[in-house]
């Protein structure tokens, strides 16, 4: 990978921005070290492994989530990076007369380096559980295990529905500017009011696309220079998330908590949403002097390197620390009381093994996030736009499925709502194998 790095790192060319890579990066790693932070991990009465939640248990921590949830940023990042592929791959179709096959493309090109190393953490993970389950291997911490490592498919479901709408919301970025962006904020408004104020059922789920299709939509604006007040941004997100968790039904917490009535996270909130406005505007404060940082080669060969394995590591984190938690159970160490100085003395011990097992994994699975270059779009026919949509909606489903039922129960046929449809993981996993090879075929230029 060094070898790699420095080349790519050597062949930058002077027009890319290093900010937006170094945000990708520094915000996945963010929520990997948040996760490794936020478990809480101890033995009960009976003697069964159970997983908590640390602001959960030191409910004043949860201030640290308007820091560390910093999903918005990633967001807004792919907002950027939808843009300019996507114009670049618009060019290449207006001069090859193939624009009806460029949402296919467009598909293919933004989603290889996201669906492959996902399904072979699915297609591992599914054929792990089975084997255990035929085994007879049940209990403890492998029954939370199980249930726990897929929870973050729900980024990736999230943002493949991303990049199934950036050309028709790019389209109209392109004709409204900052109108299509403020439709999309006044939209999650309505469903608030629509679900707090008055009562109506399901209709927050709709904030799961308002809320981050708005955080995405200031990524086309990045791409065209026009946050140039982010202090703006960041003043009017803050104060606004500070209003409303303070005198509205909001809770404290920008990430989901064991019990809550109302979470931010699930389904996204209005509050939330202004939680991502006060974290790019800040970020977008910083570009400066981050940009001065990337200047040095030894920096930004670090930078290609983590952003060559970012989502591989961010797959396989929760693997790793679960399995540390699982070795230490497995030796009969004793685990301290989440939150006590003994278990915060031993926090950066486990960090760091923790950190190491997922370097290990990341070395196996690294090749599967590589992508191939898109060289046009010549020879694929320009029917194929809704069997591309189609695939990109199985896999939607199929992985948001994943993430709440998990690997356990695969033969008991065990399931979990979404939305208001069960799913079992079989059937999930169906979904987005079936998407998967929609998405590659129809797209194969």
């Amino acid at each position: 990978m060094g070898s790699s790095a420095r080349d790519l790192a050597a062949a930058t060319p002077a027009t890319r921005d290093k900010y937006i890579d170094l945000l990708r990066v520094a915000s996945l790693g963010t929520v990997v070290l948040g996760h490794w932070l936020m478990a809480a991990v101890s033995v009960g009465d009976d003697g069964r492994a159970e997983v908590g939640n640390l602001l959960a248990v030191q409910p004043r921590l949860q201030l640290l989530t308007w820091v560390l949830q910093v999903m918005p940023v990633f967001f807004f990042v792919g907002g950027f990076s939808h843009a300019q592929s996507y114009r670049s791959l618009r060019r290449r179709a207006e001069r090859e007369g193939t624009e009806g096959a460029l949402y296919a493309v467009f598909l293919r090109a933004r989603l290889q380096r996201l669906l492959r190393p996902t399904m072979v953490f699915i297609g591992v993970w599914g054929l792990a559980a089975l084997l255990l389950q035929l085994a007879g291997a049940r209990g403890g911490l492998l029954d939370v295990s199980l249930r726990l490592v897929a929870q973050p498919l729900w980024f990736i479901g999230i943002y493949l529905a991303m990049v199934a709408f950036t050309p028709p919301l790019l389209r109209l970025h392109e004709r409204r500017g900052w109108g299509a962006f403020g439709g999309l904020v006044a939209a999650a408004g309505c469903v608030d009011v629509l679900r707090f104020g008055f009562g109506v059922p399901y209709v927050g789920f709709l904030n799961f696309a308002f809320v981050w299709l708005a955080v995405h939509q200031l990524g086309f604006l990045r791409a065209d220079g026009r946050l140039r007040r982010p202090y703006l941004l960041a003043g009017a997100g803050l104060a606004g998330a500070v209003l409303l968790v303070a005198c509205g039904p909001y809770p404290l917490s920008m990430v989901g908590m064991p019990g809550e009535r109302i979470s931010n996270m699930a389904p996204p909130t209005f509050a939330l949403l202004c939680h991502g406005l006060w974290l790019v505007g800040g970020v977008e404060l910083l570009r400066g002097a981050a940009g001065r940082w990337l200047r040095r080669p030894r920096v930004w060969r670090v930078v290609v390197a983590a952003n060559g394995v970012s989502l591989t590591a961010f797959l396989w984190h929760l693997t790793a620390m679960l399995g540390v938690y699982g070795v230490l159970l497995g030796l009969g160490v004793r685990l301290p009381e989440p939150a006590t100085g003994e278990w915060w003395a031993q926090v950066p011990v486990r960090g760091v093994v923790a950190g190491v097992v997922t370097a290990g994994l990341v070395a196996v699975f690294r090749g599967f996030e590589r992508g191939t270059a898109v060289r046009g779009v010549r020879g694929v026919s320009g029917g194929v736009r809704g069997a591309a949509a189609v695939g990109v909606a199985l896999c939607l489903f199929g992985v948001l499925g994943l993430s709440l039922v998990g690997f356990g129960g695969l033969l008991e046929g065990r399931t979990a709502v979404l939305v208001a449809v069960r799913v079992s993981a079989p059937v999930a996993v169906a979904m987005t194998l079936a998407g998967w090879l929609l998405v590659e075929r129809t797209g194969r230029a």
